[in-house]
């Protein structure tokens, strides 16, 4: 499986629960709203930054060069794009079914507005992630990399020894 079909399958999937779990929550406990969608919220954005930094410094890694690395940046549009269209129309079915209250939106919102919304959610920290773990690993790579290489063995040298004239 491509790595950006896995990141957006998962990230599209958590957007997905996160907004039922928001949805029945809010049917259940419609005055604790003010903190239950920041908290979906954070828990999507720690998921999205973490992963973008697993990326960035596995990348790191195996490219300690900076100018060789692997483009991250178009993995991360791609699985941007398809987990906010594809987490948008299952949330549009999903509100199809009974006791699932997802907002009523309709499918141009949902993969239009909605899906745009869920894109930069996904792709901006996903970068920024991925930015950090390279930084990061980078910095510990530059500053192990001395320490990384056998270290050379220092002898005093020796005193000189004069010869003896032969004789004397």
């Amino acid at each position: 499986m491509n790595a950006w079909v896995l990141r957006a399958v998962g990230l599209g999937a958590l957007t997905v629960v996160l907004r039922t779990l928001l949805g029945f929550a809010m049917v259940y406990w419609p005055t604790n709203g003010g903190w239950m969608r920041p908290l979906c919220l954070i828990v999507l954005v720690v998921a999205i930054v973490a992963w973008g930094y697993l990326d960035g410094r596995a990348d790191r890694r195996a490219h300690p060069d900076p100018e060789h690395g692997t483009d991250l940046t178009m993995r991360w549009l791609k699985a941007a794009i398809a987990g906010g269209l594809g987490s948008g129309l299952v949330a549009w079915l999903l509100d199809f079914l009974p006791k699932f209250d997802l907002g009523d939106n309709g499918l141009l919102f949902e993969l239009t507005a909605g899906a745009s919304f869920i894109v930069l959610l996904i792709f901006v920290p996903g970068v920024i992630g991925v930015a950090a773990g390279r930084w990061l690993t980078g910095r510990e790579h530059k500053k192990n990399g001395g320490a990384g290489a056998p270290a050379e063995s220092v002898t005093p040298d020796p005193e000189p020894v004069s010869p003896e004239p032969a004789g004397v």
